[in-house]
Parts: structure tokens; sequence; C-alpha cells
């Protein structure tokens, strides 16, 4: 006689009192940048790793939709119905069919516009915290699917550890790592548009003669050391295959930025690049010893607004009060 199937769990309360979701930043130690697509997106071997800065996102029962910021750089962060964390909201009561009633309150810790996927963080948390607060109960699937129509690194702010990500960056394959890996982040002064790099990169392209179209740059793939070193927790290894295609691009419009690179590796960074698209600067070290030395040294060269040290791979966006 066949088992019965297991009853459905009973549906679940919106909750009267606030949840906060916790979110990382990322590192891509390898952002393989194809050519650009009739669509005007271009295909990626993306490699992201989660460190240990975050952001906390709390969303708290109202009578409307609102935005509060603190922390650094509040400032610059929106918060109207562009702010992404607001579009994640929306997007999670469209698909249930009720009101976005809901005080978002976002915690900045993770720099904004530096290349560390911030942004994309907060919607991340908005969508778990809101699923919490309205008792949505979203499969994880569908948070994945609304989180990839959003944007490219939000599926991947979700998700946390280290990761694959084809396509634009939303389809993930989750990858092996063999230990934790320490960074250092230099934070710039103001931020980089992440379509005005990707614009400079296929004009360096261009300028260069190679072309930028998706017809004349070769397919993106992600790099057999880089993904043997993860799965090692080779450091040294690491440091020897990271790669960023829009490197280039990010110091063409920021030129500042080589004077930051160079200072991390001379403070003994086994590996210095831009995050992302910038304008962040990350540096590997062997260590936690060598990440304080790097942080020191960095700190000392008046090349940087603020210095930041970390680890990872650390998981993706966690409630801490539900």
């Amino acid at each position: 006689m066949a088992a019965s199937e297991p009853p459905e769990p009973p549906p679940r309360s919106p909750v009267s009192r606030p949840v906060t979701a916790r979110v990382p930043a990322k590192v891509n130690v390898q952002l393989a940048v194809g050519g650009l697509r009739p669509d005007g997106f271009h295909d990626l071997a993306n490699v992201f790793l989660a460190v240990g800065l975050h952001d906390e996102v709390t969303a708290a029962p109202a009578d409307a939709l609102r935005i509060t910021v603190e922390g650094a750089d509040a400032a610059q962060v929106p918060l109207d119905r562009t702010n992404l964390a607001a579009r994640a909201a929306r997007a999670l009561a469209e698909r249930y069919g009720i009101e976005p009633g809901v005080h978002l309150h976002i915690a900045k810790d993770i720099p904004v516009a530096g290349g560390m996927a911030g942004g994309s963080a907060d919607a991340a948390g908005a969508l778990l915290a809101c699923d919490a607060l309205w008792g949505t109960q979203a499969p994880r699937a569908e948070l994945l699917e609304i989180c990839a129509e959003l944007g490219s690194d939000i599926p991947f702010s979700l998700v946390g550890g280290v990761a694959l990500g084809r396509g634009r960056g939303e389809l993930l394959t989750p990858l092996e790592t063999g230990g934790a890996f320490h960074w250092v982040f230099a934070v710039a002064d103001g931020g980089l548009s992440t379509p005005a790099v990707y614009r400079e990169c296929d004009r360096l392209r261009e300028a260069s003669g190679t072309g930028a179209s998706a017809a004349d740059v070769p397919d993106p793939e992600p790099s057999r050391a880089l993904l043997d070193a993860l799965r090692t927790g080779d450091a040294t290894a690491l440091a020897a295959a990271v790669s960023n295609d829009l490197q280039p691009a990010a110091l063409s419009l920021r030129p500042a930025l080589a004077d930051t690179l160079r200072a991390g590796a001379d403070a003994g960074a086994l590996a210095s690049l831009v995050s992302g698209s910038g304008p962040t600067c990350a540096f590997l070290a062997k260590g936690p010893e060598a990440a304080q030395a790097v942080a020191t040294g960095l700190a000392a060269s008046g090349t940087c607004r603020t210095v930041r040290v970390t680890s990872g791979p650390v998981p993706g966006a966690r409630l801490v009060h539900a």
C-alpha cells in the first residue's frame, strides 16, 4: 500500500512585529565579460564570493511602502521607487495579490555603488524579510526567479557562499571551496555606475580594433585554475588566477584607482583587483595577519577613503529576527 502524501503545511499568517534579514557583500574573483548582445546585456562567467560585510533590511508593517536608510553613505541611497529593495517588495506583493504595505529600514554597511552588490543585497534582504512578514511562504525557486527579474547580482545575494554565474550572472551553480579567504577592501570616494562601466568596456574594445559585439568577443568561460584554487582553499593559487574584464574600463573612468591597486600590492597583497564594476578595490591576503598589514598600508597610502578587513565565503541572505 502506497504511503500517503504528507499533509500540506498550514498557511502562515502575516506577523505584526518587524522582521530583519542580514545579507552579505560580494567580490568577483573572476568576471569574464562576453560581447554586447542585441538585448543590451553581456554574457558572463562570473565567479561570486560572499564576504563578511553585511547590510540589514528590516521589514515592519505599514500603511504604505516606505524606505529609510542609515549607516555609511546612506545619503546616496535612493528612497523612491527606484530603490531595489522597494522594487523587490512590490514584486513579491504583486505575485501574491497583496498591498505592499511595509516600512523597509536598511542599515548600510556595504559600500554604496562600490561594485560589491550593496543594492542587490538590499533587494534580496527585502524579499526574504517581506516573505516572512507577509507570510507568503514563497518557495526558494520563486524567490530566485524574482531576484533574477530584478537584477543580475541579486540571486547570488540570496544564495551566498561561492557560485558561478552564467547568462547575465543570474544562472547560478554553487562551487566547492576548501576554506576561508582573507580580503581587504579599499573604499573610494564616490561611486561608479555599473552601466557606465560596461559601456566603457565596449568602447575600449571597439577602440582596440577587436570589436565589442557578441560575434566579436569569445564566449566567457570560468578559469579552471581559479576553480581548483577555490576548491583547495589555496590563496596563493587563487591570487594567480583572479581576473576582472571590467577593470580596464573602471580604471579608464577613474584613473586614480591604479594608485590604490599599487598601494595594496606594495603592502603585501597576494592579488589586487577592482571589485566588480568598482570603484572599491579588493586585495587578497595570505591570512588574517597579512590582511591587517595590507589594511594598514592602504590606510597610510592616502589613496582611498576607508579600508575594511573581512573574510569569506559566508552564507547568503538570512533572517536574524523573525
